[in-house]
């Protein structure tokens, strides 16, 4: 629609067809828009913001301005730090931080098991009490079926939800997509099979504890299967996956491009149109950045020897808009699936453009063009499998709780 928001003491006052330019407040700041797209602040279900224990990789500070430079107000941080997000202590040190040095909203994820290592669950219980939005071992599947059964069963006591990362960690032992271009690469492969097969593991756990359950990554159309298969049968489960995932293939890597070496790979183009049409019929719930930064000690190797990860808090809502432009996704679909959905999966006011919601804001001119450059982000880290990309999408202003985070 077109309209206009009123925003007072951090909420929403007014929004809609109504508003006009002389409704503000007095002594109110007047933005004229001019025509750009204003939506609630995009919610990332799933960001690595280094602290505690990888500084050098990405601070808090940074990455939270990479987010309000790419109209993100609200990121979900993983919990595999230096040490693991699995005591309260942590909890607590990754709030202060992000209160005294975050430009945006920072919610921790907690360690579904000790120390990440799919071994012992963690206090749950505890860890929640301190802050913990959801619980997930970062990008590590608890390979132990009765250890994953007591962690659901232990979280559905607690209507807590589990974040999990669905990989057999022996099939998925290998670097790039199985496949023959990873055979012409000479690299090893990552069966489809990896990611399935744990993931019907799970869906059949969840039908045995209840446990709300949420697919971190989804990449293959296995996955999406098994996903469907669930939600007709009534199991609280929902998954996302990455912007990486949505617009690019396996080909992308090209001549060993670290950059784009991730976890789980890229799959082949016909996995990647299925990604999409799963997004656009409402399948596939939220989209996520994926953020991983590394440093460029890691990446700057062979692509079998570089570590996986690439950043993409900032370019997330830029790169989503290829498939808008390209007609495949609608701009709302997308953009539910970056605010409205993840804030309704955990049970947040914001990701809505309503009166009496959080005023947590962006806007973007979807049109506009520009030319990734990686010196250009504000993360730490500058692995961006975008380098050198032209994105349409430029955000103009991102407002968190009625302020001003990021502004051209």
């Amino acid at each position: 629609m077109r309209g206009g928001v009123v925003t007072r003491d951090g909420i929403i006052a007014e929004v809609g067809e109504t508003v006009r330019e002389g409704d503000a407040p007095e002594g109110a700041r007047a933005i004229d828009c001019a025509g750009d797209v204003v939506a609630p602040g995009l919610i990332d279900m799933q960001a690595f913001v280094g602290e505690p224990g990888a500084e050098h990789r990405e601070t808090i500070a940074s990455a939270t301005l990479a987010a309000a430079a790419g109209g993100v107000t609200t990121l979900v941080s993983t919990s595999a730090t230096l040490p693991p997000v699995d005591d309260p202590a942590v909890v607590d040190f990754v709030l202060r931080r992000a209160r005294d040095t975050g430009r945006v909203r920072v919610l921790p994820m907690a360690a579904l098991t000790k120390g990440c290592e799919g071994k012992e669950i963690a206090e749950l219980g505890l860890l929640q009490q301190a802050g913990a939005i959801a619980f997930c071992d970062g990008a590590r599947s608890v390979k132990n079926a009765l250890v994953m059964r007591r962690a659901l069963t232990y979280a559905r006591d607690f209507d807590a939800l589990v974040v999990h990362f669905a990989e057999d960690p022996d099939l998925g032992s290998g670097v790039m997509n199985e496949g023959e271009f990873a055979h012409r690469l000479g690299l090893s492969g990552v069966p489809r099979e990896a990611e399935a097969i744990m993931l019907d593991r799970d869906m059949r756990l969840v039908a045995l504890t209840g446990a709300r359950y949420h697919a971190a990554l989804v990449t293959t159309t296995l996955s999406l299967d098994a996903l469907r298969k669930a939600k007709d049968e009534g199991l609280v489960v929902t998954c996302g996956t990455s912007i990486n995932h949505l617009t690019l293939n396996e080909n992308d890597i090209g001549d060993y491009r670290t950059f784009l070496k991730l976890k789980p790979p890229l799959r082949h183009e016909d996995e990647r149109k299925a990604l999409v049409g799963a997004l656009s019929e409402g399948l596939i719930d939220v989209i996520v950045s994926d953020h991983d930064p590394q440093d460029v000690e890691t990446k700057r190797l062979p692509f079998s020897e570089a570590d996986s990860g690439a950043i993409g808090v900032e370019t997330m809502l830029a790169a989503g808009l290829r498939l808008v432009h390209s007609g495949d996704v609608a701009l709302m679909r997308l953009l539910a699936a970056m605010t409205s959905r993840p804030a309704e999966i955990l049970g947040l006011p914001q990701g809505r453009l309503q009166k009496g919601a959080p005023a947590d804001l962006v806007r973007f001119d979807p049109d506009a063009p520009f030319v990734v450059d990686p010196d250009a982000l504000h993360s730490r880290s500058k692995n961006t499998p975008f380098d050198g990309a032209v994105l349409q999408g430029v955000v103009k202003a991102t407002v968190v709780a009625g302020a001003v985070a990021y502004e051209t």
